[in-house]
Order: structure tokens, then sequence, then C-alpha cells
């Protein structure tokens, strides 16, 4: 049984019996926590509670959100996905299952004001006493620069990649994930203008598709390597490793889909083998 001691601080203040999350005499004590926590501190804080996903928020967010924003502390179960939730979906969804993590750079986009702003997010489960996650606070942070940004994605300095995949949306998203990273990036849909551009450019590494038009990934990375033998080599595969088994060269690989953090961890390995 939870504390039912009476709510006090700052979320006692608000009659929330007509809210998502009910009267604040039946919260759980880890939700009482968290309340008082986000309406004391001047960071922008949002946080997701329950099955319902009811949106809670304090004043620094609703200010950052701009004019037309609602005031804190909400509690209603919202119709868009929040801007900070909606810019960082799969992080966001990772929390919910245990998993704490910090996005750096996001674009977040508010509908109701039309405001735009980069921030750095950070994700935190917020654990009931069974140990059961009973929702997410999500922290909304002034943006890093992208040169720490990338030290904190990859553990070292940022890398010159080159992205190849014919899939054109693909392509934009990882080349926009690699930029929020704080990565120097550049990308093409078929292995011969990648060949072009290694040419021309200082590449660390080359993530590239094994399926292309013409030429495969595979042996566009191995004309790469034979070219420029440092050059650190990500393969992403929507069919597994069986296309990659006869590789002569180190390399790294990704099963699409790839979560986020898989993709961080194969450019912080890149990165320490530079």
């Amino acid at each position: 049984m939870f504390d039912a001691a009476p709510l006090t601080g700052p979320a006692g203040n608000h009659d929330w019996s007509r809210s998502a999350v009910g009267a604040a005499d039946s919260w759980p004590l880890a939700l009482r926590l968290t309340v008082d926590i986000m309406f004391n501190t001047p960071l922008p804080l949002l946080l997701c509670w329950g099955p319902q996903r009811a949106v809670l928020f304090n004043q620094a967010y609703a200010e950052l959100a701009g004019p037309a924003h609602a005031a804190a502390p909400g509690g209603a179960v919202p119709a868009l996905l929040p801007a900070p939730l909606a810019a960082a979906r799969d992080s966001f969804e990772g929390a919910f299952a245990g998993l704490a993590s910090h996005q750096p750079r996001r674009p977040l986009r508010f509908a109701v004001s039309g405001a735009v702003h980069d921030a750095d997010l950070h994700f935190t489960p917020v654990r009931l006493a069974d140990g059961t996650v009973g929702g997410v606070l999500c922290a909304v942070a002034p943006p890093t620069s992208p040169a720490l940004a990338a030290e904190l994605a990859t553990g070292g300095a940022a890398l010159r990649i080159l992205v190849v995949e014919d899939n054109l949306d693909s392509q934009f998203l990882v080349c926009e994930m690699l930029s929020a990273f704080g990565h120097d990036n550049a990308g093409v849909g078929h292995a011969e203008g990648a060949l072009e551009l290694l040419a021309k450019g200082d590449f660390n590494v080359l993530f590239t598709d094994v399926s292309l038009p013409g030429m495969s990934g595979v042996d566009l990375a191995r004309r790469a390597r034979a070219l420029y033998p440092a050059l650190r080599v990500i393969f992403a595969s929507g069919y597994g490793d069986a296309l990659l088994r006869q590789i002569e060269f180190p390399y790294l690989s990704l099963q699409k889909p790839y979560e986020i953090e898989q993709l961080q961890q194969a450019l912080a390995d890149a990165a320490a083998s530079v």
C-alpha cells in the first residue's frame, strides 16, 4: 500500500480531481515526489504518467512552448504527442520500458504556438514501489554544442561519415541523426557516387546499406578499403549478416530496423578505432 498522507507542496495546491491522473490523495508516492520536484525545478520538465499517458508539465515548459500553450500544470491526455516526446519517440517509448536516455540537439516544433527550439532531451523512467515504470519524466535542456554532442554520443571526436542509402527518406533520416550527434556527413544513393565523394572528401566512416542498385554495398566497401585502408565501415542490412560472412576486413553491422542507441554504439566503436 502507498502512503496516503495528504499531499503538500506545489502539487498539493492544485485540484487534480478532474484531471486524467485523478485526485492527488490517491496518487502513489512516486508520482507525488516527481510532481513536486517538477514544480520546484526551473528547467522545463514534462511528465507522462500511467497507461492513459496523461501529461503534466511545469511553468518553465509552458513558457518554452509559447504563450498559446496551456498553462501548467496540465494533467490531460493530449490529442497530439507533445513536441519533446514526438521529437524522440523511440527514446520516449524506451523509457516506458525502463531505459533512461539522453538525446542531444533535437528540434522541437510546438504545434499550438508554432515555436521551434533545439534542445537536449533527457528521458527518465519513474518507477513505482513494485519496480514497474509508472511514467516517464522528460527534461528539456539547452542544446549542447555539436562537438560536445558528438563526444556524448560516441565517447570521442566528431566523425566525417559518408552515408550510402538508395532510399532517400532513410538517407535523409540517418544524415539528420548524424548531424544531431555533431558529425559531419554526406549522403549518396549509389556506390558509384560514393566512390566519387570518397575521392573528394576526408571521410572517417563509410556507412552503407548492403543492398544497393548496381554495385552492392559489400563490393563498394571492398573497393573503398583498398583505396583508403584507414576507412571504418558500418553496414546496414535488412537481410541479416549472411552476405557479410566472407568479408576479409574489420566492419560493424546494424540490422534494420535498428534503434538509435544501436547507431550510437556503432559510432562509438568506430570512433574508438579511428
